[in-house]
């Protein structure tokens, strides 16, 4: 009898397991049918957009030679960037269309440029104070009348503003506003309206139109009141602006903004100039700081560059470390006074200040073309924020660095924050998948975010696997993974939950005896054990489950939905590591342009190395770095170490 039961529970488990694995699979068969009806879409709307892009090329459109002429004696620029004629040309002929054009393609020049050839005023929706502020401190350099409001304007400026909106004779060409003030200010919204039966309302521009869609990944609730504005002011031609967008997405927002029919136009995705690297981050700050500095000190020293932090605190202590070593730098975030804000963003745009420090809300619209780095102190908290905060490097076209420290403790403190997004945590699973692997192009995995399919070829070893590729060497660790389950079993049965620290514990045989299981434990050290339960995580073998409190945000490790398949045997889990280091053959120079403008992962094992000075084209440096040997794979992490690391007892290498 009990025999019969024993194998019952063991014909149960493998059931659950076989029907964990069904789930899966046909959700992986709904995923690659939306896949291929999204990439059917993408096709046809590509023909589309090119065709459209063909049309507005075209010099035969009459404002193309005044767009050039006006491009030369306002802006002093030569030539445009690809689709900016395009879009311009669309916009002056009463369209109303979308523009995809990644950050750093020239977006806002192409409503500025039109603005000028056009009768009124062209109003302009952004998001962020500071992104109205530089591009209004750029065309007031070119003797462009463009102003700005919002809740703290000057009761004169709003006043002259107002005046000008409906005044025939004012030669008040942009006015920028955040979806706010239209949203909750109905005496401006009342001058709008006046400012269209004068005739003088010329176009509306929505800058970051993703934020129109709750599909997207920063939806914000002021946007939603644009949608009265076409059914409002018919006659007026819209034109959206956006670096990141998906096929979903953007149907939404042609929905929201009852522009259904508008034109989609769409530039090219890759940035070829930027490099993208992933570098280990210590577990002692000052370690982090040292990498910093040696980094700005030997590549880029007294020039520009963001560096992007968690929180408002660790902005104000990063910034004060970086002043502290010789480095000026300003902090910038949402706390720190408008005026001090402001002060510090002209110091660096002078550049007096070489770097700022801020959280991810700086950066939006900065027109700065010489920022050469942007490092990220904390991963973002998805590909697309990624993209975004990366693209704000290398407007010049010159090689530009884009540096993430990861280390998972980072992850337990956005997970907490975007859970409450739609996509949110799925998002952020995506954003550490591409700091633990270990091979794959960069380039190419930010590039399938957006639906783009980008070839090995083409990155140009300008991100750190393709500038140093090698082999994949595959390790089971199923028994490890096993061990690590089996804790997390005994806490549940005994009603408790662990956080991923006292995971490592446990497993390491250190704290409370009532979290250990007899058996489990390792001699593996911590930053092996981080990347097993990475592993697990984004595999779904553990899970994430958060409590909230009044003064903080857990996040607690519990078995995923996947742990049976690992309980009954059914899986075997192995994780891929770097061996043994490929040759790579000389890549030639490109010549710079003369523009304006069974479950597996990937982890790492070589050191970062400062490599020599970055030459100005978009091509890796091509030096070689010391070879190493292979060392234990306790010892091996998703990502490279930092150079302060060089010298931890755990992390030394044979050279």
């Amino acid at each position: 009898m009990e025999d019969h039961e024993a194998e019952l529970r063991t014909v149960e488990k493998e059931l659950h397991a076989v029907d964990s694995k069904l789930e899966d699979l046909q959700q992986r068969q709904a995923d690659l049918r939306n896949k291929k009806t999204q990439l059917k879409a993408n096709i046809t709307k590509s023909s589309k957009t090119d065709s459209a892009g063909n049309k507005g090329e075209s010099n035969d459109f009459s404002s193309s030679s005044k767009l050039k002429e006006t491009l030369k004696s306002v802006f002093k620029i030569g030539n445009l960037r690809p689709m900016q004629l395009q879009t311009m040309n669309a916009t002056l002929s009463g369209k109303d269309c979308i523009l995809i054009m990644p950050t750093g393609g020239g977006k806002s020049l192409c409503f500025q440029l039109p603005a000028l050839l056009s009768k009124g005023v062209t109003l302009v929706v952004c998001p962020l104070a500071s992104m109205m502020e530089d591009q209004v401190m750029s065309l007031q350099s070119h003797s462009v009348d463009a102003a700005m409001l919002n809740a703290g304007s000057d009761k004169d400026i709003l006043k002259k503003v107002q005046e000008d909106m409906v005044d025939h004779n004012a030669s008040l060409k942009l006015l920028y506003v955040t979806p706010e003030k239209l949203a909750k200010s109905k005496r401006f919204l009342a001058h709008v309206e006046k400012m269209y039966k004068a005739g003088r309302f010329a176009r509306l521009v929505i800058d970051e139109v993703h934020c129109c869609s709750e599909l997207g990944h920063d939806f914000r609730p002021d946007y939603k009141f644009l949608e009265i504005m076409k059914r409002q002011f018919p006659e007026v031609p819209i034109l959206g602006l956006t670096a990141t967008a998906t096929s979903s997405v953007i149907e939404d927002v042609k929905k929201t903004l009852n522009i259904e029919h508008s034109t989609l136009l769409k530039a090219p995705f890759n940035r070829p100039n930027l490099f993208y690297e992933v570098r280990e981050k210590p577990g002692v700050n000052t370690e982090v700081m040292d990498d910093i500095q040696k980094f700005i000190d030997t590549k880029y020293p007294k020039q520009s560059g963001i560096i992007y932090t968690f929180s408002k605190k660790e902005s104000e202590e990063v910034a004060a470390d970086l002043q502290s070593r010789g480095i000026k730098a300003g902090c910038y975030h949402v706390d720190v006074s408008a005026q001090e804000r402001s002060r510090v963003h002209r110091a660096w745009i002078d550049n007096s200040v070489h770097v700022i420090v801020a959280t991810a809300a700086f950066g939006m619209g900065i027109d700065k073309p010489d920022v050469r780095f942007v490092i990220h102190h904390s991963l973002s908290k998805s590909i697309e924020s990624l993209y975004l905060e990366t693209g704000r490097a290398g407007r010049d076209e010159k090689r530009s660095h884009c540096i993430i420290y990861y280390r998972l403790q980072d992850v337990f403190r956005h997970s907490p924050l975007v859970m409450t997004e739609q996509t949110g945590l799925a998002n952020l699973y995506d954003m550490v998948a591409y700091c633990v692997d270990a091979n794959k192009c960069r380039r190419s995995l930010i590039a399938r975010t957006f639906g783009e399919v980008l070839d090995r070829s083409q990155c140009n070893r300008m991100c750190d696997h393709c500038e140093n590729p090698c082999e994949v060497e595959k390790k089971d660790i199923t028994k490890l993974c096993s061990s690590l389950l089996q804790i997390l079993d005994k806490a549940s049965t005994g009603e408790s939950k662990l956080t991923a620290s006292k995971v490592f514990d446990a497993l390491q045989g250190k704290g409370p005896a009532a979290n250990r299981v007899k058996g489990t434990e390792t001699s593996a050290d911590r930053s092996w054990l981080e990347v097993i339960l990475t592993h697990m995580l984004l595999k779904q073998y553990v899970r994430e489950d958060f409590h909230f409190t009044p003064y903080s945000n857990i996040s607690y490790i519990i078995p995923g939905k996947k742990a049976d398949l690992l309980r009954t045997g059914v899986d075997e889990v192995h994780i891929e590591l770097k061996g043994a280091r490929k040759s790579v053959q000389s890549v030639p120079p490109l010549k710079a342009k003369q523009s304006r403008h069974s479950s597996h992962s990937s982890h790492s094992s070589h050191s970062s190395g400062s490599g020599s000075q970055d030459r100005q084209d978009v091509r890796g440096s091509g030096e070689p770095r010391s070879s190493r040997h292979s060392e234990p794979e306790r010892q091996r992490s998703g990502v490279k170490r930092s150079s302060s690391d060089q010298n931890s007892p755990n992390l030394k290498r044979k050279r």
